[in-house]
């Protein structure tokens, strides 16, 4: 069994979800934020979703506000910003750290199996990182990668 399906994260209504019912789906991790130049990037994302979810998608959204303090809400205001602004229905997890002494397990986990340009670390908000059907980590995409570039990557791997 991969180790990601070993990783549990709580969702943002507080549910604790275990990696290990994602198995044998496609996860496509991206850390977001609510105030951020790239938070448009939602909208791409929660088309990807309604594109895929059906052959197998799983878009986990994990907001997190060590960059330029750009998801600095509540539980109910990420909630409200993701739904109103972008019609957001894919997962999102509770607020996590990314980077530090604090970082999430799933993030310490994805930056060991897949370094950026700056080595593990992550450099900023919606950093991607696309998991194949059998838990192995398969490709880091940079923040500015927009989803819809992205979108041949997730079919390769739905195949």
């Amino acid at each position: 069994m991969s180790d990601f399906y070993k990783l549990t994260i709580n969702t943002l209504q507080g549910k604790e979800l275990k990696l290990s019912e994602l198995e044998g789906k496609v996860v496509l991790v991206v850390n977001t934020a609510s105030e951020c130049g790239l938070t448009p990037q939602y909208e791409g994302l929660q088309k990807l979703h309604e594109q895929y979810a059906d052959q197998g998608l799983v878009i986990l959204g994990c907001p997190c506000n060590q960059f330029g303090e750009q998801e600095p809400g509540s539980v109910s205001e990420i909630q409200g910003g993701c739904l109103i602004n972008y019609g957001v229905d894919f997962t999102i997890s509770e607020k996590i750290e990314v980077n530090g002494d604090n970082a999430h397990p799933l993030f310490v986990y994805l930056k060991q199996q897949l370094s950026g340009v700056l080595g593990s670390r992550i450099k900023w908000n919606f950093t991607k990182f696309l998991i194949g059907k059998d838990g192995q980590p398969i490709k880091r995409f940079a923040p500015t990668t927009k989803p819809d570039a992205i979108e041949s990557y997730i079919q390769k791997a739905l195949a």
